[in-house]
């Protein structure tokens, strides 16, 4: 800042320098203030005459307004703009959430962002993330959570920058991510005595709205999101069938509506909400891990039971412990997109006809 022509003005730490207007073509004030902050003495430009309207009065405003913090001294201003150009990790989920949050596991998943993955990743760039910090995340948190949930939370960083790639805010790592391999042949089971309880304690439940999500998904083996996302118009009480739309295993397909699911929708209160199962302000119901919890609880369930997901399994395996039902009818009732995943339960179908055809044995 040149240190000639300096007029004052009858504001301390405000002066001016005479320029020439590039709109008018005639003399110009142009006006600065100085100031200091955090013991360090700033100087910077308040703005012209003519071209930003400026006098005395405005850039002592201005000048008072930078000493009590209620605005930014230039030099803060141009951090804050590359900051906030940076598309942080952090950035990126704030953004992603924006755009995303029908999913019926998005407060898990941000749960699961701000505990583990926003203080290791949140305020990196993807160009500042390396493998060798992803593979110790990795193996870190493998070392006192389940492996299923250290992948999902893996999955989530994945879907952050493949979020911020297809939409141009950031580079894609230089990396693939290395997930962690998870046994997915997991078939949760109930006893006769455990299946007593959990019955009761549904049936006990003051919030029977959720009491009916698991009544359902005992009863149609659906998933989690499938029931949370049911509406209205999907429920064929004529021709007792549920349409499942984008199913996880592929195409939309009707399922038959047995006795029991037609009564736990029959007797459901309805409202004017085109969803099933209402949110408290519109839309369909999301968070339910509450009442869940409560109920597993009550029926003292194994800590590592699934709820939703465990009475999916039950549905299952019932049917294929009949010996009444194949494979692909099995297959079909979960909308599994492939025979493989169905497999799990051909034991219990197998045992169910070796008992039957010893039945046929001892026939004289």
């Amino acid at each position: 800042m040149p240190a000639i022509n300096r007029e004052k003005t009858n504001y301390p730490g405000v002066f001016y320098i005479l320029g020439i207007s590039s709109e008018l073509n005639k003399p110009e004030k142009i006006f600065y203030i100085r100031y200091r902050k955090d013991n360090k003495l700033i100087e910077e430009k308040a703005g012209k005459q003519y071209k930003d309207n400026m006098t005395p009065a405005k850039a002592n405003q201005l000048r008072m307004q930078k000493i009590t913090g209620q605005k930014l001294s230039n030099i803060q201003k141009r951090k804050e703009i590359v900051t906030q150009n940076k598309w942080t990790i952090e950035k990126l989920w704030d953004e992603y959430k924006e755009r995303n949050t029908s999913s019926d596991n998005f407060t898990r998943d941000n749960r699961r962002f701000k505990k583990h993955l926003k203080p290791e990743f949140g305020k990196l760039q993807t160009k500042e993330i390396t493998q060798e910090q992803v593979d110790k995340f990795r193996k870190g948190k493998s070392e006192t959570l389940a492996l299923a949930t250290v992948k999902n939370m893996l999955a989530i960083l994945q879907i952050i920058i493949n979020f911020g790639v297809n939409n141009s805010l950031c580079k894609p790592l230089e990396f693939k991510i290395k997930m962690p391999k998870v046994d997915n042949i997991k078939t949760e089971d109930l006893s006769d005595n455990q299946f007593i309880k959990l019955i009761k304690a549904i049936d006990e439940d003051p919030d029977q709205e959720i009491a009916d999500v698991m009544r359902l998904a005992l009863y149609t083996g659906m998933r989690r999101g499938e029931i949370l996302n049911l509406k209205w118009e999907d429920v064929d009480f004529k021709k007792k069938f549920i349409f499942i739309k984008n199913p996880k295993g592929g195409k939309s397909i009707h399922i038959p509506m047995n006795s029991k699911a037609y009564s736990v929708l029959k007797n459901h209160p309805k409202t004017k909400n085109e969803y099933v199962f209402t949110g408290r302000f519109g839309g369909n119901r999301k968070d339910i891990n509450k009442t869940i919890s409560r109920i597993k609880k009550k029926a003292e369930l194994p800590k590592d039971f699934r709820p939703l997901h465990g009475l999916r399994h039950v549905f299952a395996s019932n049917l294929a412990s009949s010996g009444k039902v194949d494979m692909y009818t099995l297959q079909r009732l979960l909308t599994h997109k492939s025979p493989e995943m169905t497999q799990r339960y051909a034991h219990l179908r197998d045992e169910a006809l070796r008992k039957a055809s010893e039945l046929a044995g001892k026939i004289r």
